[in-house]
């Protein structure tokens, strides 16, 4: 007996496989899970049966105080102009209703999503059109007004909320589709479309977004393209900079920079938009986006397994890639720390045990019988070689969305567990956990939790530390550790999350000084006032020299 739904059975060593089977095809959705896991075939005597699910995936955050970012990093305010009726009376005019000013309304929006940073803005305007956001930097620029571009404030870096009392851009009503062209897959949108709502639009056009990450249910695509997000589709669809074709954006005084084309090749001089991507609000406001979309999957399967060492992890990712393919679409892997977090904080159930490390292989195809060939051969090639020593398979969207469920919401399980440091870290796929065993060894008990979980297929190392309340202590013990450590073996110290408040100062760990002045070159160019998302993405000349 094998894989009960996979076309040719399985025998040999994975009679031990456990198989979450069921119909097969149709791309899933991944957010949350809600479902409790289906009883597993070839379930081993003896053994627990799975957990129903608790806490939906929607669940804030453990409520606590959040100290206001000034006082807690010793940051000085620039001398921006402080919001009067004046002002006050303008915008009102400019985005008629639209100009929160309740204190109790604005509370959410100077936090982020991990309750670390919090600033004291006194206003959340929310344009419609980008005629509205050019009018809006336009007083702003005038008046020296410094402005925060905020999409869904997903972002886990500080760079989505106020460090002070800047004036809160927000896109939540900029949700537009403005149109899809089902023969080149190229979608036009506003920035403010929720990234999970998309996914549904192009869903019944037979397309996906070529993005996916654990926000979708929140995060603006405007957001995404800021921070060039990455997420679990980069091994197959590439990143943000090849997917986007075009881009507009307003500039910090006001004027609209039209970028938005639906080529796939224009060869005209410099590429502008690339400046934008990845920028955080800090060069301009990305108001809309023209982004090329795959076509949706016909046949889904997922793998969960469980390895034994690091280095079987590896082996495990090197020998899918050869063996899989172009049907390869994810490749993930977590410690056993992190099912352990799931597990105690979410009230998910891991389906297998005993594994110090755990890998999630997608595959994405147009034919059922084929793609189930090719993972059958991989699986049985894993097991029989010893790479993985147990494992479970799901075809149907359900059950693939319950597997989906342990990866993507370990970030909400870490919140649950204290206050947690996050590193986002590209390095050399080899080196991957070592960072997070030196970690380990460095804290010891001053650490609540050390825990490492990514991206495999490009190198993504997500650390976290957590503890049960901030502590300058520990910041100072990790902090510059990790970047020196990171920088020493040729990574990044921000792989897809962006440098936002906490991680301006470290850029140089990554980035020449040569580099870093032409940055501040661009930023003084476009934004000669630093209206722009301040105190976030670049040091300024000062700090930047005291390196």
């Amino acid at each position: 007996m094998g894989l009960a739904a996979l076309p040719r059975g399985l025998g040999g060593g994975w009679a031990r496989l456990r198989g979450l089977t069921g119909r097969p095809g149709g791309t899933p959705a991944r957010h949350g899970g809600a479902a409790a896991p289906a009883a597993p075939l070839l379930w081993p005597r003896g053994a627990a049966r799975p957990r129903g699910e608790g806490r939906s995936p929607a669940a804030a955050p453990r409520r606590r105080e959040v100290t206001l970012t000034g006082p807690r990093y010793g940051v000085r305010r620039r001398p921006f102009r402080a919001l009067s009726g004046r002002d006050l009376a303008a915008f009102e005019r400019l985005v008629p209703g639209r100009a929160v000013t309740d204190a109790e309304q604005l509370a959410p929006f100077n936090v982020d999503w991990l309750r670390s940073v919090r600033g004291c803005s006194k206003l959340m305007l929310k344009p419609q059109t980008t005629a509205e956001v050019s009018q809006v930097l336009r007083y702003c620029y005038e008046r020296n007004l410094a402005v925060n571009p905020q999409g869904g404030n997903t972002g886990l870096v500080g760079g989505s909320v106020p460090v002070f009392d800047e004036i809160i851009l927000s896109t939540a009503l900029m949700n537009k589709i403005i149109s899809f062209d089902k023969v080149s897959g190229i979608l036009v949108c506003q920035a403010g479309c929720i990234l999970e709502k998309l996914n549904e639009y192009l869903e019944d056009q037979g397309f996906i977004m070529p993005l996916d990450l654990g926000a979708k249910g929140s995060c603006h695509i405007g957001g995404n393209v800021a921070t060039n997000a990455g997420g679990l589709r980069l091994l197959r669809y590439g990143s943000l900079r090849g997917t986007v074709l075009g881009l507009e954006v307003v500039l910090a005084d006001g004027s609209v920079l039209d970028c938005l084309t639906s080529l796939r090749k224009d060869n005209t001089g410099y590429d502008l938009k690339q400046l934008f991507i990845g920028s955080e609000g800090t060069l301009g406001v990305i108001t809309a986006v023209s982004i090329l979309c795959p076509q949706k999957p016909k046949a889904v399967n997922l793998a969960f397994l469980g390895c034994q060492s690091f280095a079987k992890v590896l082996e495990t990712f090197t020998t899918s890639r050869a063996m899989l393919g172009e049907i390869l679409s994810a490749c993930e892997f977590m410690d056993e720390k992190c099912m352990e977090l799931v597990e105690r904080h979410l009230k998910l159930s891991n389906p297998l045990t005993g594994s110090p490390f755990y890998v999630l292989i997608e595959t994405s195809g147009s034919d059922s019988t084929h793609d189930a060939d090719k993972l059958n051969n991989f699986l049985e090639q894993a097991m029989t070689s010893g790479l993985v020593a147990d494992g479970t398979v799901a075809m149907d969207a359900k059950k693939i969305k319950t597997l989906w469920s342990l990866r993507e919401r370990i970030t909400e399980a870490l919140t649950h567990d204290g206050y947690v440091y996050k590193y986002d870290i590209s390095l050399p796929v080899g080196k991957l956990y070592d960072l997070v065993m030196d970690m380990r060894a460095r804290l010891g008990q001053s650490a609540k939790n050390v825990v490492g979980y990514g991206h495999l297929g490009d190198g993504n190392l997500h650390l976290n530390i957590t503890a049960e309340s901030y502590s300058h202590f520990l910041l100072d013990a990790i902090e510059p550790y990790v970047y020196e450590w990171t920088a020493r073996h040729k990574g990044s110290i921000s792989a897809e999350h962006g440098l936002g408040f906490k991680k301006k100062q470290y850029i140089h760990y990554s980035k020449s000084n040569e580099a870093i002045f032409l940055m501040q070159r661009f930023k003084a160019m476009l934004d000669p006032k630093g209206i722009l998302n301040p105190y976030k993405t670049l040091p300024t000349s000062s700090e930047s020299n005291m390196h």
